[in-house]
């Protein structure tokens, strides 16, 4: 057994999004905590839907009060909208409407994400956490019980390479896993990607709309500062060559579908065709391993169907904050402590993972006009 307290910081997380953000504020109220980003500003990303639930974990956070009175600065173009719900076209043309109304939670948000993941970024330095950005991760490497992380920070212009020490290390750099990758290898149970666009929304209607089609499905909800997030979902062998370069090719795409082409009447000049991402669902074989784990999307990423992205995020990083405090996995390094902090973190996770393949399984199942298209035939056939 042996006491680490001569490192210099006690847990170093890479990666500031959501997962990463709340993971230092769960923590730097017992831990010396560094955070860091490989870039100086959030990035624009699609993912906008906040689950009622997350109000929670904000307030356990202490952060409600301060989240929501934000929202009330400007009523004209608020910071975040509420969720009310989505409109839906799946298994049957006919919308029908799945809203929040009952939710003891409330509604949930509609989140103006950079502006979501700046509010935790400023709520982390203000409470002590040490952040450090931009700055990349060249190296990693385990030695004398401690790792050493070696960065290349571009402060002030100037690229300066930095090692810090610590005896633990959080993974929260999203799908590509920079730190985990090297430590264990990643699965994808599909090949799911999002070719997604933003445009202006003068409608009064602020229901999100979900729309199931012969290759994929439609997704579109409202964003603040009346904007709107339009974006289909198709496997990469699947879409439409050039799609995600053609804004007209992309609006005649959607507007075969009625719903759609309402959204698209009077906005189309408004249309800003962001590209693709990957929408997939993946998960490392390994979510935590000596002295490190991944969290959010670094250790599982969702399809967006489930809308969860973000809470899990959230949910995950409290849930592993809690299991640090319980094992003090961050100030002894013992062999029997790390076994069962690895165990139990991969339990947690694994359960998770298996909820919401068991779930993703049923919602596409109960799509089954297009049972022969390849598309919905590569998702019935996955067994539970």
């Amino acid at each position: 057994m042996i006491k680490n307290e001569d490192a210099k910081n006690s847990v170093v997380i890479i990666g500031a999004g959501v997962a990463g953000c709340i993971a230092a504020l769960a923590l730097c109220d017992s831990y010396k905590v560094t955070l860091i980003d490989k870039s100086a500003s959030p990035e624009e990303r699609i993912g906008e839907c906040l689950a009622p639930a997350a109000r929670r974990i904000l307030k356990q956070l202490n952060l409600l009060t301060e989240f929501e009175s934000r929202l009330e600065t400007d009523i004209a173009l608020p910071h975040h909208l509420p969720n009310a719900g989505m409109q839906i076209s799946w298994g049957q043309e006919a919308l029908h409407i799945a809203d929040n109304l009952n939710n003891p939670d409330g509604f949930g948000w509609r989140l103006d994400r950079k502006r979501f993941e700046l509010f935790l970024r400023e709520k982390a330095q203000q409470r002590g956490v040490e952040c450090i950005w931009p700055a990349k991760l060249i190296n990693s490497q385990y030695k004398e019980n401690s790792w050493h992380i070696t960065l290349i920070n571009s402060d002030l212009n100037e690229d300066q390479e930095v090692t810090i020490v610590c005896p633990f290390v959080i993974d929260a750099t999203g799908r590509q896993a920079h730190f985990a990758k090297k430590y264990t290898d990643r699965q994808q149970s599909d090949r799911l990607i999002s070719c997604w666009a933003t445009l202006d929304d003068n409608s009064e209607n602020k229901l999100g709309n979900i729309h199931s089609t012969n290759n994929g499905w439609w997704y579109s909800a409202p964003l603040p500062n009346q904007r709107r997030v339009l974006a289909f979902q198709t496997d990469s062998d699947l879409m439409p060559k050039g799609l995600h370069r053609d804004p007209a090719y992309f609006i005649k795409y959607a507007q075969q579908h009625s719903s759609l082409a309402k959204l698209l009447n009077d906005n189309q000049k408004t249309l800003n065709l962001q590209g693709i991402v990957s929408a997939n669902s993946t998960r490392l074989n390994n979510f935590s391993g000596q002295q490190w784990a991944a969290l959010g999307d670094a250790a599982i990423s969702f399809d967006p169907l489930s809308s969860q992205g973000i809470f899990n995020a959230m949910a995950n990083a409290m849930q592993l904050a809690l299991l640090l405090k319980k094992s003090n996995i961050l100030k002894i390094i013992d062999n029997d402590i790390q076994q069962h902090f690895n165990k139990t973190y991969q339990q947690q996770i694994e359960q998770i993972w298996r909820h919401y393949l068991h779930h993703q399984h049923f919602f596409y199942n109960q799509e089954q006009r297009w049972s022969k298209m390849p598309f919905w035939q590569r998702r019935h056939q996955y067994k539970a």
